[in-house]
């Protein structure tokens, strides 16, 4: 698998699309299931997806660092191919009460909505913080919201 991500990271230096000194942050796929990861790549792709969650307090049980303003990352389908190389423009911790209609927007999943993303992400975090043996309570929960652009491949078209 690292191969194929090797192999992507070299295609965009090759066209271009990222200083020769460009350092891979990180590849990841978003969502829970191969198939959530299929549909939540696409919309990487069709550049409706700018942005991501995920919760805070399961970078400090995994020991993890937090995502970085600045870093370059490869968004992963749900085979584990890389799909996009992005670069992160904002990194913001808020609680999840706190999550604005403009992120719930830019998230680019389902309606748009900000009760579509709470609805969504409230199941999605509650299955992510069990599985590390911690309990997510939405009133309390601090989420860490990062907003990207694709860098490579070229995006065809915009939503």
């Amino acid at each position: 698998m690292m191969d194929k991500i090797a192999h992507f990271f070299q295609q965009a230096l090759e066209a271009g699309a990222i200083p020769a000194d460009t350092q891979l942050n990180s590849a990841y796929a978003m969502g829970s299931t191969p198939q959530e990861q299929d549909e939540l790549a696409a919309l990487v792709l069709a550049g409706k997806k700018t942005a991501t969650s995920s919760g805070f307090e399961l970078y400090a049980k995994a020991g993890d660092p937090l995502p970085q303003q600045g870093s370059f990352d490869i968004v992963l389908n749900g085979h584990g191919e890389p799909v996009a190389l992005t670069y992160t423009d904002r990194v913001e911790i808020r609680s999840f009460s706190a999550v604005d209609d403009a992120h719930a927007y830019r998230e680019g999943e389902g309606d748009r909505t900000l009760r579509y993303w709470r609805r969504v992400h409230e199941t999605f975090f509650a299955k992510d913080y069990h599985a590390s043996g911690l309990v997510f309570d939405p009133a309390t929960a601090m989420v860490v919201l990062e907003s990207f652009h694709v860098i490579f491949p070229p995006l065809r078209g915009k939503a």
